[in-house]
């Protein structure tokens, strides 16, 4: 027995969804994104202002990836329309470390007192803003902003030193508004 699987996601005024195949497109004056999804077994279309998500099959890997479609369709709605903003820590005890933007790498000099500089990649369409010891990581994407953060904090991280020492690096302090303990 076969049980159709429904999911809704409001699309607000002033922003346009476009769906071709399995690809959505998600526009703004803020800018666009792109992103296409898996189509096998989840159908989505546009009514109204709603995106419905649809599929004829009940099982739970169905049902996980419709939850993981509508979860990343809002993720997109919420960036054209607010953005997403990360916010990171430079904390150093021991050396003090020198943190600038240069093209699309984060370089980050004399980190525990090494001699070479590490370098951070930035992803398409992120913004970052260092202000002393705040980082602001800022886009219109979701994933390119986390794995942007993400790239800041790895580039940092201390290997064969003890963590209660070294506590010396960069670190996500709050992931779109809600602060990391």
């Amino acid at each position: 027995m076969e049980k159709k699987q429904e999911l809704e996601v409001e699309v607000p005024e002033g922003v346009e969804v476009k769906i071709a195949d399995s690809q959505v497109i998600v526009k703004n004056d803020s800018g666009q994104i792109t992103k296409k999804f898996p189509s096998f077994h989840v159908d989505m279309k546009k009514r109204d202002n709603k995106i419905i998500l649809s599929s004829k099959a009940g099982n739970r890997r169905v049902k996980s990836l419709m939850g993981t479609a509508r979860g990343d369709l809002s993720n997109m709605i919420k960036g054209v329309t607010e953005g997403i903003i990360y916010k990171l820590k430079i904390l150093y005890s021991h050396f003090p470390m020198n943190v600038k933007v240069q093209g699309q790498n984060v370089i980050i000099e004399n980190f525990i007192g090494e001699r070479y500089p590490r370098k951070s990649r930035i992803l398409d369409g992120v913004k970052v803003e260092i202000r002393g010891q705040d980082i602001t990581v800022s886009g219109i994407d979701k994933e390119n902003v986390a794995q942007t953060a993400a790239n800041l904090e790895q580039a940092t991280r201390i290997s064969k030193l003890d963590p209660r020492v070294f506590q010396d690096g960069i670190y996500i302090v709050e992931k779109d508004g809600k602060e990391i303990s």
